[in-house]
């Protein structure tokens, strides 16, 4: 990799000098996770004041920096041509000349690496107030290689991102399916339209509130005897409880609370109502603090359907939860809650289910892991220079736009690249599933290679007239182009050119040592005759 570093200050150089005054334009604000996204999607609502005449203007392209930035509160304004940020916020542009590709810059300065180097150099003493300053922000050396392989670098780690999102969404998809078994099965817990039997939680088993053994006796602590379950170690989408980092002693277990295996633990202390009704359930013996409710479910009870009918109606037992500035479920309230109680065989259904469904979300909670720390390890080496980018395909160039994207120059437009690809149902298809998007890119390579005449095909010009007719159908959604992509285009022309629908009129393969072909990033075929 040709590699060197830059400090921002050859890349940067600051803006935001234009107010809003009199001006309607987009409120924007910055995210931790999306970086610069619109206030409503953030709030979803305008939280702005209604005078934003001094808030500054953030031109397409430019870069915004909120606070605190080693936690990375920060992006590029890419939506619009035109936006409005908080005052308080800091704006650079990219300076004339300077070839950068905006994705790989922005997810460099977001990258655990970067917040490491801003964290080194903030100043002041509270925290989330710690600010960097300019001069300091501008001396910052960065990894900055040739423009082709910033390019490569987002590719990369954009199709692990794309991974690790979509096991995120198979995983709440996973969630969602528990839930509507339990409503098929059970119907509302609530509105109990099914007429179940509908007792009080202490005829669901033994319930219990944990307490924490003397802090002034240290031989309650300091030993691996038993894990102190707190509320932190119930998460609302882990269906049992986190492992603890504190441990009681033998002789602290004795003054604790515990439950065995099966127990449900419900957080009923908190600061906010929407922390109370958390539940998970123990799949080893624990003991918990005060601020938990549990129940050890009693024979008639499966704990899996105990915990199913907790998840789906926790704003229900939030409604019990005291109305002052701290959130309690007493032991005597939590008790009293009326929750519906179909019959054990039902619940053993239910349970069967879930526990197969348990068993898929289990492996993509592994692949999420993994995918996790693959992008970690990918992300340090790219930004070192350590990675061999050269078989990422460069399928789609950044096109020079407005201040200064990037200064690649492209080609001049062909007669490839001004070709309308035809509407096709396909391709809402494709960008709900990516099984379709292969029959989606073979029926748009007929098409679009029957009307170049004598003009030269390349795979750039095809994937800009398919990106360009994604963006004309649905400028809401995002068609992901990539090595899938570019194989499945790869593979269209090699069979057309074995059946004779194309005709080569140079070589498009290069030979390795070995002899074998290479197939290349750019192709260029003429028509046959017959096409």
């Amino acid at each position: 990799m040709n590699w060197f570093s830059k400090p921002l200050s050859e890349i940067l150089e600051q803006s935001g000098q234009h107010r809003a005054g009199d001006k309607d334009l987009p409120v924007l604000s910055i995210t931790m996770k999306q970086g610069l996204v619109d206030q409503s999607d953030k709030f979803k609502k305008r939280v702005a004041s209604a005078d934003t005449s001094s808030y500054r203007v953030a031109y397409k392209n430019e870069l915004v920096v909120g606070f605190p930035i080693d936690e990375g509160v920060l992006g590029f304004q890419t939506k619009y041509p035109a936006g409005i940020v908080s005052p308080a916020y800091a704006i650079w542009k990219l300076k004339s000349g300077v070839q950068c590709h905006i994705p790989y810059l922005e997810r460099y300065l977001r990258s655990s690496e970067a917040r490491r180097l801003y964290a080194r150099r903030m100043q002041g003493a509270v925290a989330r107030r710690r600010s960097l300053t300019k001069g300091d922000f501008l001396e910052l050396e960065i990894p900055f290689p040739v423009i082709d392989d910033q390019i490569r670098i987002d590719l990369l780690l954009g199709k692990l991102e794309r991974l690790i999102s979509e096991r995120t969404q198979h995983l709440q998809q996973l969630d969602d399916l528990i839930k509507s078994i339990f409503l098929e099965m059970f119907g509302d817990p609530v509105r109990n339209e099914r007429g179940w039997d509908k007792p009080e939680l202490k005829r669901f088993g033994k319930v219990s509130t944990g307490n924490t053994p003397p802090r002034n006796d240290s031989a309650n602590y300091n030993e691996n005897f038993i894990e102190w379950i707190k509320t932190d170690n119930i998460n609302s989408d882990a269906m049992f409880v986190t492992a603890s980092v504190e441990h009681l002693s033998e002789t602290g277990s004795r003054r604790a609370r515990t439950v065995s295996s099966g127990a449900l633990l419900v957080a009923c202390i908190a600061g906010s109502v929407e922390s109370i009704g958390r539940a998970a359930l123990a799949d080893r013996a624990v003991s918990f603090n005060q601020q938990i409710n549990a129940i050890q479910p009693a024979d008639d009870v499966n704990p899996l359907y105990l915990y199913g009918l907790f998840k789906l109606s926790r704003p229900y037992i939030q409604s019990y939860a005291t109305k002052g500035m701290k959130k309690i479920l007493t032991k005597g309230d939590f008790e009293q809650i009326t929750m519906i109680k179909p019959p054990i065989e039902l619940q053993d259904l239910f349970a069967t289910i879930v526990e197969k469904v348990e068993g898929l979300k289990l492996k993509y909670r592994q692949s999420f892991t993994d995918l996790q720390a693959l992008y970690g390890a990918l992300s340090q080496q790219a930004f070192k220079g350590e990675l061999d980018l050269s078989r990422i395909p460069l399928l789609a160039m950044p096109i020079e736009g407005e201040n200064a994207v990037t200064t690649v120059s492209v080609p001049e437009p062909t007669a490839a690249s001004v070709i309308d690809l035809p509407d096709t149902d396909l391709l809402l298809a494709a960008l709900e599933s990516r099984s379709s998007l292969k029959q989606l890119l073979h029926e748009w390579l007929e098409f679009y290679c029957g009307q170049l005449d004598t003009a030269t095909f390349s795979i750039e010009d095809f994937v800009n007239a398919v990106q360009d007719k994604a963006a004309e159908m649905f400028p809401d959604k995002d068609l992901e182009l990539g090595q899938e992509a570019y194989e499945h285009i790869k593979s269209w022309v090699f069979d057309a050119l074995a059946d004779g629908r194309l005709r080569q009129s140079r070589d498009i393969t290069g030979q390795e040592e070995s002899g074998k072909p290479v197939f290349g990033n750019l192709i260029e075929i003429r028509q046959g005759a017959e096409l």
